[in-house]
């Protein structure tokens, strides 16, 4: 999974998640929009929604992270999406446990 997931702020706050998971999921599949299949897509509610989209191919992440401008259309009104690399950010118990587990 690791570098295959982005990150997508701007979403509208009006529509129910799984309308707005929809529109991504159409948005990003769409080879214009420099996007291919998609593997999952979470909507992550909130004061400030995003939404985190796994791609199948490593390839197509990194095309969609490229591409400037991604815009989601819906009922007519136009937003602007702001796409970056999703990192996972480990707690520091996790980071405990990893190096425990890794060889000396």
């Amino acid at each position: 999974m690791a570098g295959r997931t982005v990150r997508v702020g701007g979403l509208p706050a009006d529509l129910p998640p799984d309308r707005v998971a929809d529109k991504l999921t159409i948005h990003f599949l769409r080879s214009r929009n420099g996007g291919g299949e998609i593997a999952d897509v979470q909507v992550l509610a909130g004061s400030q929604a995003c939404a985190l989209i796994t791609f199948e191919a490593l390839e197509v992440a990194q095309r969609i992270l490229k591409a400037k401008n991604h815009v989601l259309s819906i009922g007519g009104k136009k937003y602007p999406l702001e796409v970056t690399a999703h990192v996972v950010e480990l707690s520091p118990d996790e980071v405990a446990r990893s190096r425990q587990l890794l060889p000396a």
